[in-house]
């Protein structure tokens, strides 16, 4: 299992190089960081990428379950990581299925290279699944995170892909239509957009290929937003410094209570305002933990902490050789719905418990407009109320 080369203009990282292209240029002074979430995603398209090309006759068993067995010696696998591989992989077979009913030749490709140079310098990518029939071509990417849900509406990095794939193969294929699916299966989240490729091609002309040429010269204006989340400049940037600390320095208007206007002003900038401090702190943190750096005023301290017993064991022993009865000592409940499908499975505990769980609405939140999900009524606000 090797790592993914990504280009300089990354489509995992269109949204911000295209919003903000001379950040491109200034992450190079910055070493890439390479978590160990991405590792683990990593290893689970290695995991998935085998068991698709097995399903599709690209290996014999024997070197199937060679390959496998060679996984699952590796620290990131584990039994809850394969039942979410598997979510995909059952989502890919279905899609596969699906392709070759429809159309008696349709093409399908496993971790295919994409090359989209055309309209990005140097743009290359991989993508997890493409699939090609009748006219329409169909992209599906499997993420593996399960910090925030992510939509293929409008997705630059499925776009890009797209284009590759359309340059490839268009003298071969006579392509009308792109698909473009987001399959995240440790958060139950399954995206899909669609787009002409007439379409496409004019978004490619018009939006990405004069951001690219910026980019990759390190040009433009610098802008901060949700993009600068993964950027390796996001803790010291002094362009999303200056328009997060703008919500501190509002100018209010002289009145004792804020209007409304005045109040949705904040609530716009809140949330990345708590984000950017976030990230300051780790920052700062991560410096005088690692590297003895010294910021005036501040000083690494211990934290509070939660008493734990030693050895459960030797404490039960000691208690109930001091007389204490069991019932006394032991606090008997269930594991929690989390735990539970760890330990027995997540099939296991569909068949078994899918009648025995129920999951209640979600308390109610204030969102920006353009949040993907639906606008709950009076009527729902005002049951979460009576609750």
């Amino acid at each position: 299992m090797t790592e993914k080369k990504h280009a300089l203009l990354s489509a995992s990282g269109s949204s911000r190089w295209m919003q903000c292209p001379p950040s491109v240029r200034l992450e190079e002074t910055v070493e890439e960081e390479n978590s160990e979430y991405a590792k683990e995603g990593t290893f689970a398209h290695a995991l998935a990428e085998l068991h698709i090309n097995y399903y599709l006759g690209n290996l014999k068993k024997t070197q199937f379950n060679k390959e496998l067995k060679k996984l699952k010696q590796d620290s990131f696998y584990s039994k809850e990581l394969m039942e979410y591989v598997q979510i995909y992989v059952d989502f890919a077979i279905e899609k596969i299925n699906e392709a070759r009913a429809s159309t008696k030749d349709a093409v399908t490709m496993v971790e295919m290279k994409f090359d989209y140079s055309s309209w990005v310098p140097e743009g290359f990518g991989t993508g997890d699944l493409v699939l090609i029939t009748d006219a329409v071509l169909e992209i599906v990417d499997l993420k593996f995170g399960q910090g925030v849900p992510v939509s293929a509406i409008g997705n630059t990095q499925m776009r890009l892909y797209a284009l590759g794939a359309i340059q490839q193969f268009e003298c071969l294929y006579d392509i009308s239509t792109v698909k473009m699916t987001i399959v995240q299966p440790r958060l139950d989240n399954i995206s899909t957009d669609e787009i002409a490729v007439e379409e496409l091609l004019k978004w490619a002309e018009e939006e990405v290929k004069p951001k690219a040429e910026l980019a990759i010269k390190g040009e433009g204006e610098f802008k901060s937003g949700q993009h600068c989340r993964f950027c390796r400049v996001r803790h010291t940037c002094r362009v999303r410094a200056e328009e997060n600390m703008k919500l501190a320095a509002l100018e209010f208007k002289e009145a004792v209570l804020l209007t409304d206007e005045e109040i949705v002003e904040v609530l716009k900038g809140i949330d990345e305002l708590q984000k950017y401090a976030s990230d300051i702190k780790e920052y700062a943190f991560n410096k005088a933990i690692n590297e003895g750096k010294r910021w005036e005023g501040f000083k690494i301290v211990e934290g509070r902490s939660i008493r734990k017993y030693v050895d459960e064991a030797a404490v039960a022993k000691a208690l109930i050789e001091a007389g204490f009865e069991e019932d006394k000592i032991y606090a008997k409940s269930l594991l929690t719905i989390t735990a539970m499908e760890k330990a027995i499975g997540k099939n296991k505990f569909k068949e078994l418990l899918k009648d025995l769980v129920e999951k209640p609405s979600g308390k109610p939140v204030l969102v920006p407009e353009e949040d993907k999900r639906p606008e709950i009524n009076n009527t729902a606000e005002a049951d979460f109320k009576e609750e």
